[in-house]
């Protein structure tokens, strides 16, 4: 079994689509009435959720009619996030049934056109070369091997100075890593690389970077705002989309950021 078929696996839940309109009904929000913001608990599968986009959008150099690519996009939060604002956005997951989802809860909001999403690899985008404004990539790196063939991927669709904006978990000492970790069960399909290792990649591939910025503490206040959240028995959390193994998952992650071991951080590059 290829990597790709692994992490696609990993993500995969039974009947995903089901269990999130019955959690919505739990919260009390009808299906058919049910806002982004209604979606904010459940359909970021990142640290920060829509604070986190908002934050990193600020970097990206955004103008209005611009078309962006959602590389690694999940159910669709970050998607939906930019099309609510009025942008084109277009979404590629390697999790077909991630794209299935997305596309559903795009159309339960009335943005899907605005949005649409295909799935397919990073590795080999099937987009014609220099056919975004921008594009961003948000907590998909650590599955990711070949970090210079995505990111030169991705520049080969953006346009000549377009920017590129990357919220990934990375590497920040040699502590080990326990698993499960919300990307991956095993170290077999976990890449988490350091901050050296993504600056060169993107440098690589033409793309200069302008910004750098460590969100850990921002994260580790995140994850206490959701640990209470969670204390409160709320049915619209991410664990719908990581599955029974969701409590560990988040436990050793959360661990290894405060201990210093893994760091959120923030890049943008531009195209050369």
């Amino acid at each position: 079994m290829t990597i790709e078929r692994q992490v696609a696996e990993h993500y995969t839940q039974d009947r995903l689509e089901q269990k999130i309109l019955d959690a919505l009904r739990s919260a009390g929000k009808n299906p058919e009435s049910v806002s982004p913001q209604d979606l904010d608990a459940l359909d970021n599968l990142h640290l920060g959720g829509r604070e986190s986009i908002q934050e990193l959008s600020a970097f990206m150099g955004l103008q209005p009619g611009m078309r962006l690519l959602d590389v690694g996009c999940g159910v669709g939060g970050p998607a939906r996030y930019f099309a609510e604002r009025g942008f084109e956005v277009t979404g590629i997951d390697l999790t077909e049934e991630f794209i299935r989802v997305a596309k559903s809860l795009t159309n339960l909001v009335r943005l899907a056109d605005k949005a649409s999403f295909q799935r397919g690899s990073a590795l080999a985008m099937p987009f014609a070369p220099a056919s975004f404004d921008s594009a961003y990539m948000i907590h998909v790196g650590m599955n990711i091997q070949d970090k210079p063939r995505l990111f030169g991927e991705v520049a080969r669709v953006l346009k000549p100075n377009a920017r590129f904006a990357i919220f990934d978990i990375l590497r920040a000492s040699k502590g080990e890593l326990q698993f499960p970790l919300p990307w991956a069960v095993t170290p077999e399909t976990s890449f988490v690389a350091t901050a050296e290792d993504y600056r060169h990649a993107l440098e690589a591939a033409g793309l200069h970077l302008v910004h750098q910025r460590s969100r850990r503490q921002f994260a580790m206040d995140f994850m206490e705002k959701r640990r209470a959240l969670a204390a409160k028995g709320s049915v619209l959390a991410v664990h719908l989309l990581m599955g029974e193994n969701a409590p560990l998952m988040l436990k050793n992650v959360n661990l290894a950021i405060a201990v210093g071991t893994l760091d959120p951080v923030e890049f943008v590059a531009i195209k050369n």
